[in-house]
């Protein structure tokens, strides 16, 4: 009788730990459940107040001179492309930032002779020139997750806002018409909105100033193009796109300065 007894109160005993338990999981606050994820930590990486100053920059050239590339033959080109993208940010919590992102990039494609020989059929291009700028203005909102216990190393997650705006002119050989040259040139003007989720990785290599590694892999976006060709003709262009993938032409590699 008494090994009975003990049993049942040892059974009650276990079923008031599990119901105490249960109570306690049950009792858990939003905040309390989101932290168990791990995404928080106790680790500060950028603190509170801290400016955070930054961008990137390139720049490249290229010159053709009687080229072949696949079915092109006689490529006479030459062209550059600049761009720079300088940031601002403010960290409003414990490894939280806000900011704002510029960009202008420009790129020059003068293009003198090119040839395409297609089943013997001959296309050639004479002239061609254009000349292309545009900008950009982004509002980012920025969390930092720290890996393990270092303050050296983080990833984030940035969420991204963006309005763009840009020009384009071009202008090339159309033939010859009573013995003079003709050429064609067009003007464009184009708008852009987008809204995007770029994750990344930070690396310190001193105490103040970090390498970023960052890559597309979500976005919206809306462009609209007005283009008027020799003052005369005109025409629009509206597009949108939507894509959850990885995006290789939004990889973004710069210096960030952590003051």
């Amino acid at each position: 009788m008494l090994s009975v007894a003990g049993a049942m109160a040892q059974s009650t005993e276990d079923t008031l730990v599990v119901a105490e338990i249960e109570e306690t999981a049950v009792a858990l606050t939003p905040n309390e459940a989101r932290a168990g994820r791990g995404f928080s930590s106790d680790v500060t990486f950028v603190p509170r107040g801290q400016w955070i100053f930054g961008g990137t920059a390139s720049y490249s050239t290229h010159k053709n001179d009687n080229y072949k590339l696949l079915v092109i033959d006689n490529i006479d080109s030459e062209g550059y492309t600049v761009g720079v993208s300088p940031m601002i940010a403010y960290a409003i919590n414990k490894n939280m930032a806000i900011g704002v992102r510029f960009g202008y990039d420009r790129s020059l494609l003068a293009l003198d002779n090119a040839s395409v020989s297609v089943s013997g059929n001959d296309f050639n291009v004479d002239y061609f020139h254009r000349i292309k700028h545009s900008y950009t203005g982004t509002i980012f909102w920025r969390p930092y997750i720290p890996l393990g216990y270092t303050n050296r190393f983080a990833v984030f997650a940035e969420v991204q806002l963006s309005l763009s705006g840009g020009q384009t002119k071009s202008v090339a050989e159309n033939g010859v018409i009573a013995g003079m040259q003709n050429y064609n040139g067009s003007y464009s003007k184009s708008f852009g909105a987008s809204i995007a989720l770029q994750p990344g990785i930070v690396a310190f290599v001193t105490d103040n100033t970090a390498l970023e590694l960052s890559i597309g892999v979500f976005g919206i976006g809306v462009d609209r193009v007005t283009q008027i060709k020799n003052q005369v003709e005109s025409g629009d262009y509206l597009s949108s796109d939507m894509n959850f993938k990885l995006n290789f032409l939004s990889v973004g590699f710069g210096v960030s300065f952590y003051l």
